[in-house]
C-alpha cells in the first residue's frame, strides 16, 4: 500500500506539472493574478469619502464648509447587499466621491456599475450622473467644492464615455465640431485641446452609445499609458485621449499618475467588481477603433 500511494503521489505530480506548463493554463492563472482588487466586498478600506458644502434643491450652496474628509453623516457612501452581492452604494445626495488611498499609473481599470432609482437636488428628474475621476491630484474639493483636480471618464445616463476636465484637467482628443460650443469624438481627426481655460471648453461628447437600459449592469474599462487613454463601455471604445497634462501655477506640465475617485453627483448609483492592474501597452486594436 506505501509504495503504491508513492507511485500514485508521482504520476498526480508528473500531471499537476505538465499542466501547469501548458500556454492556455499558465496564462489564466497569470492574468488572473495581475488583478488588484480596490473593494474588498466589506467597507471602504483603501479609500477616502469626501462631500463638498452642502447643497440645497437647485444646486446652491448653504454653506461654504465642506462636510469634509470621512465625514459622511447621512451615509451618502455605504456597502449593501444586494442578490446575494455586496456593493458600494452611492445615494446621490450632494456632491463629493470616494478617493483612492494611492496613486496608480499606466493601468487598466475595470469596474462595473448601475443605476439606481433616486435623483436629487439640481438633478432631480433628470439624467442619472456620476463619474470616474482619474490621475486625481491636488486638495481635495478643488472643482464645485467637491472634487480634485482630474480627467473624468463621465458616467451619465446616455453620456457615458465622454470627457470632462476636472479642475485644470487637459486633454487632446481626435473631434470635430457640429455646433458653436459642442465637439464630438471622431476617429482620425484633427486634435482638439480640451480644457477649462480652452475656446472650446472642457467636454468632449462621443459619438456612440454602448450604455445598457437602466438598472442593468454595464462594465467600464480604462486603459492609461503615458498620457494616452481609452474610454470603453461594454467593450466598446468611447474615446481616445492624448497628451494628459494640467495646469500648475501657470504653467502645463503632464498629468499621468494620481488617485481614482467615483462621483456622488445628484443620483443613486452602484457599483461592484472595482479591479486595477499595470500595464506596458495599450492593445493595438483599442488604438485603431
Amino acid at each position: 500500500m506505501y509504495h503504491f500511494n508513492m507511485k500514485a503521489n508521482a504520476i498526480f505530480f508528473l500531471l499537476l506539472i505538465v499542466f501547469i506548463g501548458l500556454p492556455g493554463f499558465s496564462q489564466v492563472n497569470e492574468n488572473r493574478d495581475e488583478w488588484k482588487d480596490l473593494f474588498n466586498g466589506k467597507d471602504f478600506r483603501g479609500w477616502d469619502t469626501y462631500l463638498g458644502p452642502p447643497i440645497d434643491s437647485s444646486g446652491a450652496k448653504l454653506s461654504d464648509v465642506p462636510v469634509g474628509l470621512n465625514n459622511d453623516p447621512h451615509h451618502v457612501f455605504s456597502v449593501v447587499g444586494q442578490d446575494g452581492e455586496k456593493l458600494i452604494r452611492i445615494s446621490g445626495e450632494g456632491f463629493g466621491a470616494i478617493s483612492t488611498n494611492e496613486e496608480y499609473d499606466n493601468f487598466h481599470l475595470q469596474l462595473k456599475f448601475k443605476w439606481g432609482a433616486t435623483t436629487w437636488g439640481p438633478k432631480r428628474n433628470k439624467k442619472r450622473d456620476s463619474g470616474l475621476l482619474y490621475f486625481s491630484v491636488g486638495p481635495q474639493g478643488a472643482d464645485y467644492g467637491a472634487w480634485m483636480r482630474s480627467q473624468e471618464f463621465q458616467i451619465e445616463e446616455g453620456n457615458c464615455g465622454e470627457y470632462w476636465g476636472v479642475a485644470g484637467g487637459i486633454e487632446d482628443i481626435p473631434a470635430i465640431k457640429v455646433s458653436d460650443t459642442s465637439y464630438v469624438y471622431h476617429l482620425g481627426a484633427p486634435l482638439v485641446t480640451f480644457s477649462a481655460t480652452s475656446k472650446v471648453g472642457r467636454y468632449c461628447k462621443k459619438a456612440v452609445d454602448a450604455e445598457k437600459p437602466s438598472g442593468e449592469w454595464n462594465t467600464l474599462d480604462l486603459y492609461c499609458l503615458n498620457g494616452t487613454s481609452v474610454h470603453l463601455i461594454n467593450n466598446k471604445v468611447m474615446m481616445k485621449l492624448f497628451h494628459s497634462s494640467q495646469y500648475e501655477q501657470g504653467k502645463i506640465i503632464p498629468l499621468v499618475k494620481g488617485k481614482l475617485q467615483i462621483q456622488c453627483e445628484g443620483a443613486e448609483v452602484f457599483y461592484k467588481e472595482i479591479k486595477i492592474k499595470s500595464i506596458k501597452e495599450i492593445p493595438a486594436a483599442l488604438l485603431n477603433q
